[in-house]
């Protein structure tokens, strides 16, 4: 009896590790099968490829757009004005009369006076009235050569480094969106005003244009320095991982290599890479932040992509701005 038991015991030992054994055999041959028919992960990104492109840095300030040489003209004596032989945008010779005064007072009778135009020019401010009494500080009008006009605008101290002659700007005016004149810086204080902390320089327009008159108001973008010798990719692009700069490469396969990078200039959502890409390699600009060395991708860049909505005209130079 006791040999039986013993072989009862033994038999109930080993069924209980041959079922064991199949249901354990069982779950890792499930847990296989789910593994293998589990997708892989596939992250949409938008990419952009590295361009050497040339960065403009460029101040953004608002001028006065003045005629370059303007004169107040006054009375040579006191009196009444009497007669005005010009009026506003009257064009005007040197010499000519433009209005007469009349010194004369109550028991005492004077020939009238001229007013002569110390330039040529044209009329732009209203003469004064007929009948106004004047005197020789008394402004009758002004003239100034409006075919040669001039920007005056005012720069903050802290660009005064990279003021200087030559300058290249552009001006837009209210009345005409979406046009820009060029023009040229040709003249520098040497000082600082002491109240504004700016610096004045003067503008003169590369080219004459009607559409441009004295008294206007112009947006002047002053371009300062040029950024160049290195490929540049949007700032965002960039990952910070311990107080370092990583971006992230596409590769062959559409798999991303986490890379990391040496930067340079940033202005305006643009930032020069001197170290880490190469110009030509496509680097992710969105999306970047779920990614992972090696992750897999799908490059969903379209027509409405990053760069496309950019004006066309700035792919090949990418224009920045320091200050608004």
């Amino acid at each position: 009896m006791r040999k039986s038991h013993k072989v009862m015991i033994g038999a109930v030992v080993v069924t209980v590790i041959c079922i064991s054994y199949v249901i354990f055999f069982a779950r890792n041959k499930g847990n296989s099968s789910a593994k293998k028919s589990r997708p892989e992960t596939v992250f949409s990104v938008i990419t952009e490829v590295a361009k050497n492109q040339t960065l403009h840095g460029y101040v953004i300030v608002n001028g006065e757009i003045e005629s370059q040489n303007s004169v107040n003209v006054y009375p040579d004596v006191s009196g009444k004005v009497i007669e005005t032989k010009v009026m506003l945008g009257s064009s005007v010779t040197r010499g000519d009369i433009i209005a007469y005064v009349d010194p004369s007072s109550p028991g005492q009778y004077f020939k009238k006076s001229p007013v002569y135009a110390p330039i040529s020019g044209s009329v732009i401010s209203t003469p004064l009235k007929n009948g106004t009494t004047v005197n020789t500080n008394t402004t009758i009008a002004i003239l100034g050569d409006i075919s040669n006009l001039q920007i005056s605008s005012n720069i903050p101290e802290r660009y005064v480094a990279v003021l200087k002659t030559g300058l290249k700007a552009s001006v837009s005016v209210e009345a005409y969106p979406g046009v820009n004149f060029a023009a040229t810086v040709t003249r520098v204080s040497p000082v600082v005003d002491t109240i504004s902390r700016t610096k004045q320089i003067i503008l003169t327009f590369d080219k004459k244009d009607s559409r441009v008159n004295a008294g206007m108001f112009g947006k002047v973008v002053l371009y300062t320095e040029d950024y160049s010798g290195s490929v540049t990719i949007p700032t965002d692009s960039l990952v910070q991982i311990n107080d370092k700069d990583y971006v992230f490469v596409v590769k062959e396969g559409s798999i991303v290599e986490r890379r990391s990078v040496k930067t340079g200039n940033s202005v305006d959502g643009y930032i020069q890479i001197l170290e880490g890409v190469k110009e030509g390699e496509t680097v992710v600009i969105q999306g970047q932040t779920s990614l992972a060395d090696g992750s897999k991708i799908r490059d969903i860049t379209g027509r409405n992509s990053y760069m496309n909505d950019l004006n066309p005209e700035s792919k090949d130079e990418i224009k920045v701005k320091e200050i608004r």
